[in-house]
């Protein structure tokens, strides 16, 4: 099973509560037993349920790769904490941004190669750039800032927003080094990046995706 069609309690809009990287999957707290050990099957890691801001919106408030975690400033200091050893016990590089732009998730898009971040995080740059470790270009997405909302990206490919321009899209095949392709999912819903997330080995989305839009991700994130 290279796709997972779920919901979190009744939610499909997964990518706002999760996020993969080859190495490490970080849920929501509320996410059931029986669906996050059908996510670590998927996705072939492990999972380790977070908050940020005593949320379980993890996925839209943080940001990580295989080489860093970057939090936002609302963490409280128990979460902080736990955060720091899972990041220490990875071996990873762990950052707060004191940003008032605080969804992390939303604004970057990232893979281990490369990120695309919004210009709102301009003042941030060094920071995203030493703790994920890898180049960084500042662009927009179908001509929204919230890239991170509008990307599913992974080390093998990348699915965008439908309405990405061309120049959109070639600026992430430069930076995050993968094909990319455009595509919806959740029933049309044009921001992938909120709709699910993934890793190398598979793809959590929204259980109202489509066939269509499940064939369109598969061969996108090279999962055929």
């Amino acid at each position: 099973m290279k796709v997972f069609l779920t919901n979190f309690h009744g939610d499909h809009n997964l990518g706002l509560f999760g996020k993969a990287t080859d190495k490490i999957c970080i849920l929501g707290n509320f996410i059931l037993e029986k669906t996050r050990k059908k996510i670590e099957e998927t996705l072939k890691v492990k999972t380790i349920g977070l908050s940020v801001s005593n949320t379980n919106l993890v996925g839209m408030f943080c940001c990580f790769n295989s080489n860093g975690i970057l939090l936002p400033k609302i963490a409280t200091e128990i979460e902080i904490k736990k955060w720091k050893e899972i990041a220490r016990n990875l071996g990873l590089n762990l950052e707060i941004l004191n940003s008032k732009f605080t969804t992390l998730g939303n604004l970057i898009l990232c893979n281990d190669k490369g990120a695309i971040v919004s210009k709102l995080l301009k003042k941030d740059e060094k920071k995203i750039k030493d703790c994920l470790d890898v180049e960084i270009k500042y662009s927009k997405i179908a001509n929204i800032s919230v890239v991170g909302a509008c990307g599913i990206a992974t080390n093998k490919g990348c699915l965008l927003h439908r309405d990405a321009k061309k120049e959109e899209i070639e600026a992430v095949q430069e930076v995050l080094k993968v094909e990319v392709d455009i595509g919806t999912a959740n029933f049309g819903s044009p921001f992938v990046g909120a709709c699910g997330f993934a890793n190398s080995n598979g793809a959590i989305v929204g259980e109202s995706t489509t066939g269509p839009e499940v064939a369109r991700l598969m061969e996108t994130l090279a999962l055929l």
